[in-house]
Parts: structure tokens; C-alpha cells; sequence
């Protein structure tokens, strides 16, 4: 994604991200089969009525419909262990052909058929994470986690070949997202406390890890769900928080998310936010009228919900 302003200089106060309007629930899983393989909870073959969804990517097809892909599984209880558990295979969900507005309404995108489980991903580890797509050479390019970073490509959005890994790191490594800016690729994800960018000229040979930004020392929890934009003559940095500490009954997906700025990609470190948004695992994206959008996962519904964004001067 190549997100470029409309001419605005750097001047002044910097344009934020503001909800104006309501959370519309566009999307709530329907029951399915679980393919396995067996989890501590879930049996491969089984149908679940509830699904949850995380993390997730949208964008438009060449089909002309808006499409939706992320993180699934069979929905765990509030409050038990590991409310991750088996999140090996991504959700797709489709809206019909048209513009986003037209159908941004209760409902109106479809399950698909399940992307990538385990037995389509032989040689990988089970995890698939916080998809990204970015469409480059002909194709569609889904990125992937955790730690290996990896990747599938797809001509449709409908048909997906893994291609495997593009690199390792130590520890963490998760959540990534990829800005197109004046012919270089910045991979943006998180490692524990910090968000973490790498570069590239070809979506696979990726450069060392510069650490652009990391929560400050003694804080709990961490950053996840990143978001790189070039807007406005300026860099964003967009992510939502974590912290084991507040999980309850009510926070499994924690919806306090942030928004950074700056003069460069490579450097959002000892600054504060410029504003702060109502969302879980949110994506900024603009519809094909140049309309922006945010999403947010399992708040304010379960399922995907959308509103719509505008950009204001920040707040002196």
C-alpha cells in the first residue's frame, strides 16, 4: 500500500485519525468445521457453532468485492486459559460486488471458505497470524506470523500457495504490516515492547531490524497489531495495546489503540500520542473513493466492525 497525502506540507499541527459516525458490525463468523489437527479443546472434524476472529487484513479484489482475511478459531469461554488456542488457519469474508459504502451495513459480508489450515502449510509451524496483503507484480502478497515471518501469494484473493519463510528472530516476532513509500518496502511489526521495521526493494530479501519504537521502561504489556502510514507529509504509527494485567471477563481484546507521528518511518521513540482510538487490532484504509475507515476486531461486536474516519489537526 502506497498511502500518499493530498499535498498537505508539514507545517502546523499534525492531521490525526478521529471516528466520526457509529460502529457498523459488517461481519460475525457462522459455524464450521474445525480441520484440525486436535487441539487441547477442539477436535479436528468437529463443527463449532461460535468462532472469534482477531488480527486481519482488508482490502479490494479484482473480483470488484471488498474482501476480509484474519486470525480464527473456535471461540474460547471468557476468562479461560490460552484464549489463542489453535489460531492455525485464517476466516475470509467477502462482501458483494460494489463500493465499500454500499455495503457497509449490518451482515453484509459472507464467510468464506477457510484459508491456509495447517494441512495447506506443511512444512511451517502451525501459528498463522495477523495477515497483511499488499498487491505487488501481478499478485497478492499475504504476510504472515509469528516468528518465522512468512508468506503466501495469491492472483484472486481466493487461492493461496505458501511460499515459506522470509526471516526468524529470537523471541518475538509478530503482528507485521507493509507501507510501499518511494520504492521501498517497510515491514513494520512487534517484538515484546517494541515495534520493530525492516526494509526491502522486493517484498524478500528484508534488511536487518531497526527498532522504532518501545514502550517505556517498567510498563506492563506491550505493543501488537502495527500500522506504518505515509499521510499528510508525515509518518504514522499506528498500534493497539496489550496487557496481560487487565485481562478479565471483558478484555480479552483490549481496545485502547494509538497513534504516533513523525518525520521519518524509522524513528517514533520518546514522543507520546497524538490521539487515541476506541479499537482492537484496527486497520486505517481508504475505500475507492478516498474515504478512510477504520476496522476493529470483537469490539465493539464480535465479528468485524467498521466506522468511518476523518482527519482533524491534533489538539495543541
Amino acid at each position: 500500500m502506497d498511502v500518499r497525502g493530498d499535498g498537505d506540507s508539514t507545517t502546523g499541527p499534525p492531521l490525526v485519525p478521529r471516528i466520526h459516525g457509529e460502529w457498523v458490525h459488517i461481519y460475525e463468523p457462522k459455524a464450521d468445521t474445525f480441520p484440525g489437527p486436535d487441539s487441547q479443546r477442539f477436535n479436528a472434524g468437529h463443527r463449532y457453532e461460535r468462532w472469534q476472529v482477531n488480527d486481519h487484513a482488508i482490502l479490494k479484489g479484482p473480483d470488484g468485492r471488498w474482501h476480509a482475511f484474519g486470525i480464527t478459531h473456535p471461540a474460547v469461554a471468557a476468562g479461560e486459559p490460552d484464549p489463542h488456542e489453535a489460531e492455525w488457519l485464517l476466516f475470509h469474508a467477502a462482501a458483494p460486488e460494489g463500493p465499500l459504502k454500499q455495503h457497509c451495513m449490518r451482515g453484509c459480508w459472507q464467510d468464506q471458505a477457510k484459508v491456509l489450515p495447517p494441512a495447506e502449510r506443511p512444512h511451517e509451524v502451525r501459528a498463522i497470524h495477523s495477515p497483511f496483503i499488499v498487491h505487488h507484480a501481478g499478485e497478492y502478497w499475504m504476510f504472515y506470523g509469528s516468528s518465522p515471518i512468512r508468506y503466501a501469494v495469491s492472483r484472486d484473493l481466493w487461492t493461496w500457495q505458501p511460499r515459506g519463510e522470509l526471516f526468524r528472530e529470537e523471541g518475538s516476532a509478530r503482528d507485521p504490516s507493509v507501507m510501499l513509500h518511494e520504492g521501498l518496502f517497510y515491514m513494520a511489526y512487534t517484538a515484546r515492547q517494541s515495534v520493530r521495521v525492516r526494509t526491502s526493494r522486493d517484498l524478500l530479501h528484508w534488511s536487518e531490524p531497526s527498532t522504532v519504537f518501545s514502550l517505556a521502561a517498567g510498563e506492563t504489556g506491550g505493543p501488537e497489531s502495527p500500522t506504518l502510514l505515509a499521510l499528510h507529509g508525515r509518518f504514522y504509527l499506528l498500534w493497539c495495546r496489550w496487557d496481560a494485567k487487565l485481562r478479565n471477563a471483558d478484555s480479552t481484546y483490549q481496545d485502547r489503540s494509538f497513534v504516533y507521528v513523525s518525520d521519518t518511518p524509522l524513528n517514533f521513540r520518546d514522543r507520546g500520542p497524538v490521539a487515541e482510538i476506541t479499537g482492537h487490532a484496527p486497520e486505517l484504509f481508504q475505500d475507492e473513493d478516498g474515504d478512510w475507515w477504520i476496522s476493529s476486531a470483537e469490539r465493539p461486536f464480535t465479528g468485524l466492525s467498521l466506522a468511518p474516519v476523518r482527519w482533524e489537526p491534533a489538539e495543541q
